[in-house]
C-alpha cells in the first residue's frame, strides 16, 4: 500500500538533538516517524487502485441493475400477457354465457307468445260459444215475448168482446 517517500532522517535527528533530545531518542523518533509515514500514507498507486476498484464496483452494480430492470421488464411483460389472455378468456366465456342466456330468454318469449296465442284463440272460441248461447237465449226470449204479446192481445180481444156483449 505504500512506496518509499523522501524523508531526511539525518536532518530530523539534527533538529531534535539541537533543543536537547539525545541522539538515541531522536533516532528512535525518526524511525517511528518514517514507519508512520510509510504505513499510513496512501500513494498515487493506492488511490488509482481504489479508483479502479470503485469504478469496477460501479460498473458491476450498473450491469446488475440493468439486468434486474430487464428481468423485471420481462416478468412484467409476461404478467401483462397472462392477464390479457385471462381477461380475453373471461370475456369469451361471458359472451358465450350471455348468448346462451339470450337464446333461453328468446325461447321463453316464443313459448309465452305461443301460449298467449293459444289463450287468445281459446277466449275467441269461448266468446263465440257464449255469443251463440246469448243469441239463442235472445231468440228464445223473443219467442216467449211474442207468445205473451199474442196471449195478451187475445185476452184483450176477449175482454173487449165480453165488454161489448155486456153493453
Amino acid at each position: 500500500m505504500s512506496e518509499a517517500i523522501a524523508f531526511d532522517t539525518h536532518q530530523f535527528v539534527k533538529h531534535l538533538t539541537a533543543p536537547g533530545f539525545t541522539e538515541e531518542q531522536a533516532e528512535v523518533l525518526a524511525t517511528e516517524q518514517v514507519h508512520l509515514l510509510t504505513s499510513n500514507l496512501a500513494t498515487k498507486a493506492d488511490i488509482e487502485a481504489l479508483r479502479q476498484a470503485t469504478k469496477a464496483d460501479i460498473e458491476t452494480l450498473r450491469q446488475a441493475t440493468k439486468a434486474d430492470i430487464e428481468a423485471l421488464r420481462q416478468a412484467t411483460k409476461a404478467d401483462i400477457e397472462a392477464l390479457r389472455q385471462a381477461t380475453k378468456a373471461d370475456i369469451e366465456t361471458l359472451q358465450q354465457a350471455t348468448k346462451a342466456d339470450i337464446a333461453g330468454v328468446q325461447r321463453e318469449i316464443e313459448a309465452l307468445r305461443q301460449a298467449t296465442k293459444a289463450d287468445i284463440e281459446a277466449l275467441r272460441q269461448a266468446t263465440k260459444v257464449d255469443i251463440a248461447g246469448v243469441q239463442r237465449e235472445i231468440e228464445a226470449l223473443k219467442v216467449d215475448l211474442l207468445k205473451w204479446l199474442f196471449g195478451a192481445l187475445i185476452a184483450q180481444g176477449g175482454l173487449i168482446v165480453a165488454l161489448v156483449k155486456l153493453l
